[in-house]
Order: C-alpha cells, then sequence, then structure tokens
C-alpha cells in the first residue's frame, strides 16, 4: 500500500507562535509525515500536541516556518493561489466543530453548492446524491434545511457530503467523532469506513482518541509537544508501542468495538 510516491508528503516541517511575554513556542518541530493514495494514517497525540496545526499547514490553511507540504507531487509552498486553490481541490478538510464549520446562513443546499465551484453544471442531482451518499434519506427532506435544524450527528454527515463534493483523493478529518456521543461516533466512523471503502481515497485522521486509530488507521504516526515520537503499522504501534508517551495512551484508552 505504501510503495511509491506519497499522495501527501510533508518533509521537515516546523512552525512557531509568539504567546504572551513575546516567547517563542515552537508547536512543529521537523516533522516528516507522509499519506499513501488509498491509505489511513492515524495522527494521535493529546491536546497542544501540534496536530492540528500539522493538519492546518497539510491543508495549506497555514505556512510553514521550515520544511515543504507536497500533493500528488506539486509543492503547495509559493504556488498561486489559482493554481493552489485547483490542487487544493483533490485534498479537502472535515472539521470537529460541524456548527463551526456549516454557514448558518445557508441552506443544504447551498452549502453543497458551493462546494461544488468546479461543476456548476452537475446541480440538484449531485447535491442529492451525496445526501443519499452519507445517509441523509430521503435526501429532499434534508436539502432545504438549514444547519441548526439538523441534529449534531446530521450536520456532521452534511459536513462530510460537502468534503466528498469534489471527489478528492485525500480527506483529512480533524477530530471528526470529538463531542460525539458513542451511538452518533460509531455511524460517522462507519461511514467513513464505507466512503473510503467504495471510493479508494486517503484519510489522514487527527485524533486524541487511540480506539479511533486503532479501529480506523492502517499507519499511526503519535506526537508529542510538536514531534513524532513514534510511527509504524496501527497494528503493531498500538499493540506493541515503543514509546513510553505511546504506552501511556493505549494504556488510558479502551479499545472500541465493532472494526
Amino acid at each position: 500500500m505504501t510503495i511509491g510516491q506519497p499522495l501527501l508528503e510533508l518533509a521537515q516541517v516546523g512552525k512557531s507562535f509568539r504567546v504572551a511575554g513575546g516567547d517563542l513556542f515552537h508547536a512543529v518541530k521537523s516533522v516528516d509525515l507522509t499519506v499513501h493514495a488509498g491509505e489511513i494514517v492515524a495522527l494521535v497525540g493529546e491536546s497542544g500536541s501540534g496536530k492540528s496545526t500539522l493538519g492546518r499547514i497539510a491543508l495549506g490553511l497555514m505556512a510553514p516556518d521550515s520544511g515543504s507540504v507536497t500533493f500528488d507531487g506539486q509543492g503547495l509552498t509559493g504556488m498561486s493561489r489559482g493554481t493552489f486553490r485547483d490542487v487544493r481541490t483533490g485534498m479537502q478538510p472535515i472539521f470537529q466543530d460541524s456548527t463551526a464549520a456549516l454557514n448558518p446562513r445557508k441552506t443544504v443546499r447551498e452549502l453543497l453548492m458551493q462546494a461544488l465551484w468546479k461543476r456548476p453544471g452537475e446541480g440538484e442531482a449531485r447535491c442529492l446524491r451525496l445526501l443519499e451518499d452519507v445517509g441523509l434519506r430521503p435526501a429532499d427532506r434534508f436539502i432545504e434545511r438549514y444547519p441548526h435544524e439538523l441534529s449534531g450527528g446530521q450536520r456532521q454527515r452534511v459536513s462530510i457530503a460537502r468534503s466528498l463534493a469534489m471527489e478528492p483523493r485525500l480527506i483529512i478529518a480533524d477530530e471528526p467523532l470529538s463531542g460525539a456521543d458513542v451511538s452518533i461516533r460509531g455511524q460517522i466512523l462507519n461511514l467513513m469506513l464505507d466512503i473510503q471503502k467504495a471510493s479508494g481515497m486517503a484519510y489522514l485522521m487527527i485524533t486524541h482518541d487511540i480506539s479511533i486509530a486503532r479501529a480506523f488507521a492502517d499507519r499511526v504516526a503519535v506526537m508529542m509537544k510538536g514531534q513524532l515520537v513514534e510511527t509504524g503499522l496501527a497494528k503493531e504501534v498500538l499493540g506493541n508501542p515503543k514509546h513510553e508517551y505511546t504506552r501511556r495512551l493505549v494504556a488510558a484508552v479502551p479499545a472500541l468495538g465493532g472494526h
């Protein structure tokens, strides 16, 4: 699965921020990370470990101070805005807070049509198919609703549908199950796995929850204080962790049943 050129490659990526008092906080320190086509990689670590910052850098939402980001063989640093927008359609996000991610003034139809900016001719039929694909059935019951008229699980399904609109090769999901109750977490996780199996797309799943990584990932990268401390096949890293930090994470979180 990991033979050949990576779909996403972060090489020696670093990012720092000025904090109160003018001190420099090193959020990400010389990180190397790859995701290959069709692969599911879980980036795990506690809050403040730098994993969300790394995800935003991978998406091009934040520029690194050092290092490079390459997607589908193209370096994203220094790319023109128009070219970046075209390349970026192949890499889409799913964020933790679906309420904040969805414009409350737009209907589900408008949100999906906005995501179809490169395919305006597909219109209504494509929107309905996307809603069906993420389990919002019958789709015509949901397409005219506003985000506040949906449950939390339904809003996250709309977020997933919007990310799928351009048929991306990679989805970067930042804590997409955080805050959801157990039943919704299982539904969304199973939905994401079903979509991956059907489409062959890759995922970079950013999570603090080792049980999600165990259920979801082919490979795991463990992040602590801005650095990757352990990487490898999920069954090896989580079954026989080498780093003390990984051992603590594994010991603290029970396994998630199912997959």
